[in-house]
């Protein structure tokens, strides 16, 4: 029974081991074969502990030296995904310092980006008047615009994943700034689809998606107060962008209004040139180069790397199967829908709720001024909407990056509530189009789409890895696209109808809360789900418990040692056990 105890150097009980190993000093033994052979035998198997010890703190790139203390308590949740998430990259993620840098370049690029096609309502009367189009023809410029900008996420996560962040925004700058320009030349409306709706719109694509991936790379801890921080550039832009628009029509008209659209919008080009991509540590470097080195192909003894099969038709096609599925899995996150529950419920609600979200931005200026009001306080509801985003959002960043909400599952509920309250807000639109009516709405408006764009990049990071974040939002939005595109003009055709701008207003109140509902309870769902998985995993561990692991206080406790061999006369030794 005793005979697989380790016996270590005789010590005081006072003077406790700083590791938490067991440690047994003997008091005496009459036989002093008996002691010799334990000793020898407990001294091997202190060695051969040691030495795996050792030979484990290598491979986790520690000190050999650097005791392992398994009793000192576990780190809290957050460090543990945050050491996760490291170690997944191999980039160490600073939390701070350059970071805020990342974080004011993507605050610009937003504002230049995401805000741009609500002010192109500004621009709707003018641009109906100049080509003689109906609703539907020119709702689709500001369509195809946010179809291109939300489409175009799995090319822009092939180039991301080639040349990196920085030059596919500055790329983006570029085109962007080049289809605004040559959009001011148009002499039609099908001339405005290409320049202003598929370039521009693809400009914007290169720019957001890359800057808002990078705050992914920057922060851990702090990424949903960065995220929300970053997301206030939505709001600046919706709250300068219609003002400035609204200014420069009066004195140089669409035309020429686009044209220094363009060259504004090449300050992308400078935010991306800050986005200074992360350095891996040389610790968490070595760790990611020896998995990936895992899963590599092995040579062959000789040294020679193996030898393919001869080419052939059915090799060829095989090969680009292969090829073809393993970009949908790295670049468009097909496999997330089938495999992750959770993305698939917040992909398919975030896609149709784009439907109608972008609808009342495009709309709301036509509609107030179809009803007498002025075009300078049309354009003052949109400034008010961007301005309530700005005063709201970075209250958000800072309530969300308390240290009790890091690490939090309730973003989904809140964000699922933020998108019905925001679809319950149109039908507040359509009641009336007085001003203050009109006021009420924006408020409603902007405090609910501000809980959403704060919200919708954190839900989503939380949901799927972060090595697959660029894939899972590439393929959001080219889901997003489709319905973004059909939006507008959906409206627009609904308004040739009808006559009426109330009832767009009506369908896209329906159309929003229902894509809110079905988000909170999907998720609720799959929680329920959850919690019963958990429990019955839970329930054999209660009917047939393991063996309860035996705690042992530094105290002096006295044990006899049972004879091995019956026959042999020995004397009862004491065994002292000083630390468990």
């Amino acid at each position: 029974m005793t005979e697989g105890l380790e016996v270590h150097q005789r010590e005081s009980p006072r003077s406790l081991p700083a590791d938490c190993h067991t440690t047994l000093v003997r008091r005496s033994s009459p036989d002093a074969c008996q002691n010799h052979s334990t000793g020898s035998r407990a001294s091997s198997l202190r060695s051969e502990r040691d030495t795996d010890s050792q030979e484990r703190e290598g491979q986790d790139g520690e000190p050999s030296g650097k005791p392992v203390t398994p009793c000192d308590g576990e780190e809290p949740e957050q460090e543990q995904e945050q050491e996760k998430e490291e170690t997944q990259s191999g980039l160490e993620a600073p939390d701070g310092g350059w970071g805020w840098v990342v974080v004011a370049s993507t605050i610009l690029v937003l504002a230049l980006t995401l805000a741009f096609p609500s002010c192109m309502g500004i621009f709707y009367t003018d641009l109906q008047t100049e080509f003689k189009t109906s609703n539907i023809e020119t709702a689709g410029v500001p369509a195809i615009m946010t179809a291109v900008l939300h489409g175009g996420g799995p090319l822009c996560s092939v180039l991301v994943e080639l040349y990196g962040c920085r030059p596919v925004v500055i790329l983006g700058g570029i085109l962007s700034g080049l289809g605004m320009t040559a959009s001011s030349f148009a002499q039609s409306i099908t001339a405005l689809y290409i320049t202003a709706g598929i370039i521009t719109g693809l400009g914007f694509c290169f720019s957001f998606q890359p800057a808002i991936t990078m705050i992914g790379y920057y922060f851990v801890r702090r990424r949903a107060f960065a995220n929300a921080l970053s997301s206030t550039g939505t709001a600046l832009g919706l709250s300068v962008l219609p003002l400035l628009a609204n200014f420069l029509r009066g004195w140089y008209g669409w035309r020429g209004s686009f044209m220094i659209f363009g060259a504004i919008l090449l300050n992308c080009c400078v935010c991306g040139a800050v986005l200074r991509p992360l350095q891996p540590s040389a610790r968490r470097g070595s760790r990611w180069q020896r998995r990936q080195s895992d899963h590599a192909e092995p040579d062959r003894p000789d040294g020679h790397p193996p030898q393919r099969e001869p080419e052939g038709l059915k090799r060829r096609l095989r090969d680009t199967l292969s090829g073809l599925m393993a970009f949908l899995h790295r670049h468009m996150g097909f496999d997330l829908l089938r495999s992750n529950p959770r993305y698939r419920a917040f992909t398919l609600s975030v896609a149709w709720m784009m439907l109608g979200f972008t609808v009342p931005l495009v709309y709301l200026v036509p509609y107030a001024t179809s009803h007498g009001m002025d075009q300078d306080r049309a354009a003052l509801l949109m400034s008010i909407l961007g301005l309530v985003n700005i005063l709201v959002r970075p209250v958000v960043a800072l309530v969300f990056g308390l240290p009790r909400f890091r690490g939090s599952r309730c973003f989904v509920y809140m964000f699922a509530a933020a998108i019905l309250v925001n679809g319950l807000s149109n039908c507040v639109c359509a009641a009336a189009a007085s001003f203050p009516v009109l006021l009420a709405f924006v408020v409603l408006f902007g405090l609910s789409m501000s809980f959403i764009g704060s919200l919708l990049v954190t839900v989503l990071m939380d949901t799927v890895d972060i090595r697959r974040f660029h894939s899972a939002l590439g393929l959001i939005c080219c889901m997003e696209s489709f319905t973004v595109l059909m939006g507008p003009p959906l409206a627009g055709l609904l308004m040739d109808r009808t006559g009426q701008y109330k009832y767009v207003f009506y369908a896209c109140s329906v159309n929003v809360a229902s894509a809110g509902l079905f988000l909170m309870g999907s998720f609720y769902y799959l929680d329920r789900q959850r919690k019963k998985e958990d429990q019955s995993c839970s329930l054999p561990a209660r009917e047939h418990p393991l063996r309860p692991a035996i705690v042992l206080s530094a105290s002096d406790t006295e044990y006899s040692q049972v004879p091995l061999r019956t026959g042999q006369a020995e004397e009862p030794e004491s065994v002292k056990v000083s630390d468990v």
